[in-house]
């Protein structure tokens, strides 16, 4: 679930300027790219944007297509835990619906955000029990996830957050992943870092709803 999308973060080497190009820029109208941007929350203080903002088709987005990838290539002991509780980019409806998606980073950790202008009030299924603790090869090294729901403040019109602890090769990451839902538009934030706070998560979440809320009017 989130722990493979949460590697898939990590690749944010470009600069924001080589970022910032639009994978499909014809995809979106001028009200679509309005709303989206309104939606994405500012430079959190002490961090600087490390990928996007990119704008275009969530599926044609390069961040949608290196989490796709980074799920290819694990291996993973329950497979259908790889995309659980989150949106799914392979269905057509999905990957075609207008997104935008930025990163920030600093030394402590990193905050992926993605907002997506979904064409009805879906929202993705909570996480099944078995996939609350599975393992996974990711290039080469065993890594186990375990994830916790969060009892986090309900925002938007659905809401959900969690907290998974990846751990292998001695070393050890928490990937907390919010996702909150208002009307058709779902925000999708996850925050990668060595110690992850719930409450920090929750502030955080507050803030993205707040854009969320403007963005949906």
């Amino acid at each position: 679930m989130v722990a493979i999308a949460g590697c898939s973060t990590g690749d944010t080497g470009q600069t924001p300027a080589a970022a910032a190009v639009s994978a499909s820029p014809g995809t979106l109208t001028s009200a679509d790219t309005a709303k989206l941007r309104a939606a994405l929350l500012p430079v959190p203080k002490g961090m600087h944007v490390a990928y996007g903002p990119e704008l275009g088709a969530f599926g044609s987005l390069k961040s949608t297509q290196q989490g796709l990838a980074a799920v290819r290539k694990a291996k993973l002991q329950r497979p259908e835990c790889a995309g659980a509780a989150q949106l799914d980019a392979a269905k057509p409806e999905v990957a075609q619906a207008p997104a935008a998606v930025i990163a920030f980073a600093a030394d402590r950790g990193s905050i992926t955000q993605a907002v997506v202008s979904m064409p009805n009030a879906a929202f993705p299924e909570p996480l099944s029990k078995q996939c609350a603790s599975y393992t996974a090869t990711v290039e080469g090294t065993q890594v186990s996830y375990k994830t916790r729901t969060l009892a986090m403040p309900a925002r938007g019109d659905q809401s959900r957050a969690y907290l998974t602890t990846a751990a292998g090769n001695q070393k050890n990451a928490q990937i907390g992943s919010v996702m909150i839902r208002r009307g058709t538009m779902i925000m999708s934030m996850l925050v990668v870092g060595r110690r992850v706070k719930p409450e920090g998560l929750y502030e955080l979440a507050r803030l993205a709803d707040q854009n969320l809320a403007r963005a949906a009017r």
